[in-house]
């Protein structure tokens, strides 16, 4: 195989070479190293790339290989880590010059369980700053470009996962997702995106606002991801908020199928703005399941307003995280940032109590829709990709503030309120050759369920062979 074609090679298949002798995992990580070196430049992906590491645990993995000894399920499968995830004796910048030297002295409890399974790191990827937003550059770190056209974010905060994913750089890339901050660059850039249920995967430190934080797997193929969170999933001691239950057989029974579940379509959660065309790419989408056996329906989804929510709780808990930082760092903010910090602290705290009420109460308007259905599928965006340094669409309403993008991104944000499992697929391409991707949501821990739904449309509408053109710098 060529460098290229190892590194878009599933990681279930690679997996399986290594674990019978014909692939090497010095051989893998070199290749992949490789590739990031030539495009890396061109995509900016990777903040903190860790070569040295990569291939010292690639020697020790086929070291193991060949001496027989027990192998973990990601034996040799080479991976990163958001830089917003802490990682022992490795930077974790946050996208941040605040916090541009911070080396962490302990990792988050996924990062030790991708270590423990035998996987090999390649590195941190880039994020917004504190992935405080939805496209793919921090003051620190510069642009994140999509492969597709580098001319257009991957989106964010899981910018530099989103890009490596669709560049083949690596296999396995983990995001996080506070308001659709993996599945916006997962629907930007073509690749599979999972936010699984909140706590499903452990997190330390516990993000600090109001559980709407979920760590999960940016992919090319739905299996690759099942694989990967198979290994991060369960609960830990260091996040009380993880849940109890082991995780479960996700790549085993991955093709159960779909056929009998009731889904609901909802193009537009009754009144968000689309696209005209990702309107149609999605709506194309959809009929896919009926063919794999499902009953789909077009419904009102009846959801509470959660406009006002979603802007005022994000800007108040930037405001209680960041804005200690302003007096000596405002300058190397990121302005938007900033404005989002300012705009939060003119709430009181009785102004936040009686939003987080509301929020907890938005529960009640989402659950009657999944007492019904067992999925539900909207666009995962109402837009494709943005040029690099927008926040917003030119042919949409702008906003009067540097803060607000959350309009596009309104059907991601409903579903970290209720804590679903919730995942972006490729769905097609506009005219212009951008990705566009369809979200399906489930019932809450229905994480398997998501993922059977993911791959049967993946088997129906195959999209892992597409590969960007890209060049090196």
């Amino acid at each position: 195989m060529t460098d290229a074609d190892l590194s878009y090679t599933p990681a279930t298949e690679l997996a399986a070479l290594i674990r019978t002798k014909k692939l090497s995992p010095v051989e893998l990580t070199r290749a992949v190293l490789a590739r990031i070196e030539t495009l890396n430049p061109v995509v900016n992906a990777f903040c903190t790339p860790t070569p040295e590491i990569a291939l010292a645990d690639a020697r020790r993995a086929e070291d193991a290989v060949m001496k027989g000894a027990p192998l973990g399920a990601l034996h040799g499968i080479p991976y990163s880590i958001k830089d917003l995830a802490f990682t022992r004796g490795i930077r974790t910048m946050g996208g941040s010059h605040i916090f541009a030297g911070r080396v962490p002295d302990v990792d988050a409890p996924f990062v030790t369980r991708l270590r423990a399974a035998g996987g090999i790191m390649l590195g941190k990827t880039a994020s917004s700053e504190f992935g405080w937003k939805g496209t793919g550059d921090s003051p620190l770190t510069g642009s994140t470009r999509n492969p597709w056209n580098p001319a257009t974010t991957t989106g964010g905060s899981s910018a530099g996962a989103g890009a490596a994913a669709a560049a083949g750089l690596g296999l396995l890339h983990h995001g996080s997702d506070g308001a659709g901050s993996i599945r916006i660059p997962a629907a930007f850039c073509g690749v599979f995106g999972l936010k699984p249920s909140y706590g499903r995967v452990p997190q330390f430190p516990v993000s600090n606002n109001d559980y709407a934080t979920h760590n999960g797997p940016l992919t090319r193929t739905v299996a690759d991801a099942a694989l990967m969170l198979g290994v991060m999933a369960g609960p830990d001691e260091m996040d009380k908020t993880s849940l109890p239950d082991a995780p479960a057989d996700y790549v085993g029974r991955l093709r159960a199928g779909v056929r009998g579940l009731r889904v609901a379509f909802s193009p537009n959660l009754d009144t968000l703005r689309v696209d005209s065309d990702v309107a149609a790419i999605v709506g194309d989408a959809v009929h896919v399941f009926e063919t794999l056996g499902c009953a789909v329906e077009e419904v009102k989804t009846g959801f509470a307003d959660s406009y006002e929510m979603i802007r005022m709780m994000w800007n108040a808990h930037e405001a209680g995280n960041y804005a200690r930082y302003l007096p000596e760092w405002r300058d190397r903010m990121d302005p938007g940032l900033v404005a989002s910090i300012e705009d939060g602290l003119r709430y009181s705290v009785v102004d936040y109590i009686d939003m987080r009420g509301r929020k907890t109460s938005y529960w009640d308007s989402v659950r009657p829709l999944f007492e019904r259905y067992d999925l539900l599928l909207t666009p995962s965006l109402s837009i494709a990709a943005l040029p690099v340094g927008r926040i917003n669409p030119e042919h949409w309403p702008q906003p009067d503030n540097l803060w607000d993008w959350i309009a596009w991104a309104s059907f991601s944000y409903p579903f970290n309120f209720t804590g679903q499992p919730a995942a972006s697929v490729p769905a097609g391409f506009t005219p212009s050759g951008s990705p566009v991707g369809l979200q399906i949501v489930g019932r809450r821990f229905a994480d398997l369920t998501v993922l059977q739904a993911s791959a049967a449309f993946e088997e129906a509408r195959p999209w892992a062979g597409r590969r960007p053109s890209l060049r090196g710098a």
